[in-house]
């Protein structure tokens, strides 16, 4: 069985196609029977988001790693006592990853002290220059193609772990307007890796 770790990097070069709440919620409702497919689809959409919350509680990497994947042993254990009429269920996924992130935190006392250092090119989610595949290079090719602005803003919310709320406040950009331009750099990413 793969660790957390290699499970992220694969991902990397996968394009997941589920961006909307209802999509999460259907995963994760089918996860609910016990469909292994179903929740694998699901982690591939929102890991990043889950590992990008618990690594800004515990502020390490071989704990992040660990919580997250805890975080989702608890998720597919109790999918059934989801309520979507209570959260959505991103919400609910990131609530479950963020208690047990605190807990581990006041346990090991990982953010006292001398926290380690996380920077933006260590840990699961990045990638070794000479590691990089075709793939990944022309993804990063087609984002580095936007302006430094769109690039910040489109990076910040699908690897920052933002919720549109908070980047829209984080940016200072009126949520629709954000949603909009983040739909137009996907848009521009697509075309450019469709040449």
């Amino acid at each position: 069985m793969q660790g957390f770790s290699e499970r992220l990097a694969t991902e990397r070069d996968a394009v997941v196609d589920i961006d909307t709440g209802v999509d999460i919620t259907w995963l994760l409702a089918a996860a609910t029977n016990g469909d292994q497919d179903a929740f694998e689809r699901l982690y591939a959409a929102t890991s990043a988001k889950l590992y990008g919350v618990v690594l800004r509680i515990v502020r390490r990497h071989d704990l992040a790693a660990t919580v997250t994947e805890d975080a989702y042993l608890a998720i597919w254990n109790s999918a059934g006592e989801f309520n979507p009429g209570q959260s959505s269920a991103l919400a609910w996924m990131v609530a479950i990853a963020r208690r047990l992130a605190i807990d581990v935190s006041r346990q090991s006392g990982a953010t006292e002290g001398e926290p380690e250092v996380v920077e933006e090119n260590e840990g699961p989610g990045a990638v070794p220059r000479h590691a990089l595949t075709d793939a990944l290079k022309r993804l990063l090719t087609c984002i580095g193609r936007l302006e430094p602005d769109r690039q910040r803003m489109l990076l910040l919310a699908y690897y920052g772990a933002f919720s549109r709320e908070q980047l829209s406040l984080k940016l200072d950009m009126p949520a629709d307007l954000l949603k909009d331009a983040l739909r137009r750099s996907l848009i521009e990413v697509e075309e450019c890796l469709k040449t």
